[in-house]
């Protein structure tokens, strides 16, 4: 590239403009070890500890919808040579009279049905991994879910039958045990806290049924929440991950497993280079207590929760931004409202760790000892308070909390000017109107106008007002004032708790200027 020409002699002397040296405005280069030679040594290493499961059970069962490692025959382009040998396989380990299958085709193991007994068929095919030499196996539980016969296959094609020890179906997490003959295999646990986005991963498991199969590539995000269920908290790979991977290891380059695979992004039902693992951080302690006590005991503190969200905040006075997760309804009788938790206030810690938002809070105590006494930090009329809760342990099924009725007094509607809401009392017609319930309480919404702040917040007509800036409202007159409460403080938000069909949530609505006639 050509050189600038330097500036004539005769230019007169100005002081040169300074320039910072290149490290100052440039990141500085990281050293970056080369990617292996071949990861032949660890798969060497790691493959007799990762075993290939195979479920079945009778045919008058009918299949489960929704399955994800239900044996399936891959796509492959028409007329290649993989067509046929998927069809093949396939077709050869289907069951007597299932379509495909070869006639006079043989059972199980080699055996046809026995007179009078149900055939049975492969229900569901693939992966686990050895984490104790006595045969303990490590799964996930929608890979065994509604089986009666486990099958484990080890890497030398020895099958044990499985037995069944507990399963965590909020994790998706199985364990199971073989007994043989010799100490078996196993790989360690890693910490998968230490598992950085563009570290290298090894995936390995039974896609598609095909065996052992090793696939590679690099820790793609962290922290994933992919809605299937309240401790979400995924690694997310691009190593591929097909159908029948699920339930094996994701291990790190020191052969330590970091996660265990069990779900995929995927339009096609094939591997796209997004897949997600269980963190073995998560999965480690679920097993333990699995493997130990048939159960998991989960620590339970009882709230209802949403997330801050920036108007939130603000109506709350919160510095620093939203951040947090809002308690929409502490639960009568649980651990939180025994410790003097309150709806509306902000949990911003938990047992000594930042809550940086709402999905944090139910793994942070779930993870939790049962029993154990910790000092939470709430957000509560402009400062933080610290108080300290005794959990309980997470139930099957959460009880909803009982109130007492109470019947308000039968006021007119009232419409809340700049808001697009009429609200009324609670009466005997408006109860039977909106299919309330008799124990629930507040002020009604019996109309909600159409593009207005209270429609852009998806209030309904039937949802009831609990609070307003964390302060209950009985009648219509005191909604009303509140909000003109709210308007000479100067306040441009007002926090509302309304219940609906889907529950009890915070809305924060825009204080417009109620609308009247212009001043002359």
């Amino acid at each position: 590239m050509a050189q600038p020409a330097s500036p004539p002699a005769a230019a007169p002397a100005t002081p040169p403009v300074a320039t910072p040296p290149a490290a100052a405005v440039a990141p500085l280069p990281v050293p970056m070890p080369g990617a292996p030679e071949s990861f032949a040594p660890l798969v060497r290493r790691l493959l007799p500890a990762v075993v290939n499961i195979s479920t079945s059970q009778g045919t008058n069962a009918g299949p489960r919808p929704g399955r994800p490692d239900a044996p399936e025959t891959p796509q492959a382009p028409p007329g290649s040579p993989f067509e046929e040998f998927f069809r093949d396989f396939f077709n050869r380990n289907r069951p007597p009279g299932a379509p495909g299958a070869p006639p006079g085709a043989p059972g199980q193991q080699g055996e046809g049905p026995r007179q009078g007994a149900p055939s049975r068929r492969a229900q569901s095919l693939g992966s686990g991994f050895i984490v104790d030499a006595s045969g303990i196996i490590i799964t996930n539980n929608h890979v065994i879910d509604g089986a009666d016969e486990i099958n484990v296959i080890l890497q030398d094609n020895t099958t044990l039958r499985a037995t069944l020890v507990a399963t965590d179906p909020r994790t998706d997490i199985a364990v199971l045990r073989v007994q043989h003959t010799a100490p078996l295999p196993f790989v360690p646990w890693g910490d998968s806290d230490t598992a950085l986005v563009g570290d290298w991963v090894l995936a390995i498991g039974n896609p598609f049924g095909l065996g052992g199969t090793v696939t590679a590539g690099i820790v793609s995000a962290r922290g994933r929440d992919i809605r299937q269920g309240p401790f979400d908290d995924f690694i997310q790979t691009d190593a591929a991950i097909n159908r029948g991977n699920s339930g094996g290891p994701l291990f790190n380059m020191r052969g330590e497993i970091i996660g265990i695979n069990t779900a995929i992004y995927s339009p096609s039902g094939g591997s796209i280079g997004i897949g997600f693992s269980i963190p073995s951080n998560l999965a480690r302690g679920v097993a333990r207590q699995l493997a130990e006590g048939g159960r998991v005991r989960r620590g339970w503190l009882g709230v209802n929760i949403q997330q801050v969200t920036d108007e939130i905040a603000e109506s709350l006075g919160m510095r620093g931004g939203a951040r947090g997760a809002l308690i929409a309804r502490a639960q009568e009788g649980a651990p939180a409202a025994a410790a003097g938790i309150r709806n509306g206030d902000v949990v911003l810690r938990f047992n000594n760790q930042e809550v940086r938002e709402m999905r944090t809070l139910p793994r942070i105590v779930a993870e939790t000892a049962v029993g154990a006494q910790v000092p939470v930090i709430v957000w509560r009329d402009g400062k933080e308070e610290t108080l300290t809760v005794t959990l309980g342990e997470l139930p099957n099924e959460t009880t909803p909390a009982s109130t007492t009725p109470q019947q308000a007094p039968a006021d007119r509607p009232i419409e809340l000017s700049g808001l697009g809401l009429k609200v009324g009392s609670l009466t005997a017609e408006q109860r039977e109107r909106f299919r309330l319930r008799p124990e629930q309480r507040g002020v009604v919404v019996t109309e909600v106008a159409a593009n207005s702040p209270g429609a852009e917040r998806e209030i309904r007509a039937g949802d009831l007002i609990l609070e307003i800036q964390q302060e209950r409202v009985n009648t219509p007159q005191e909604v009303q004032e509140r909000i003109e409460r709210l308007r000479r403080q100067g306040r441009a938000t007002a926090l509302f708790l309304i219940e609906g069909a889907q529950g009890q949530r915070f809305v924060p609505l825009r204080l417009a200027p109620p609308r009247g006639p212009a001043p002359g």
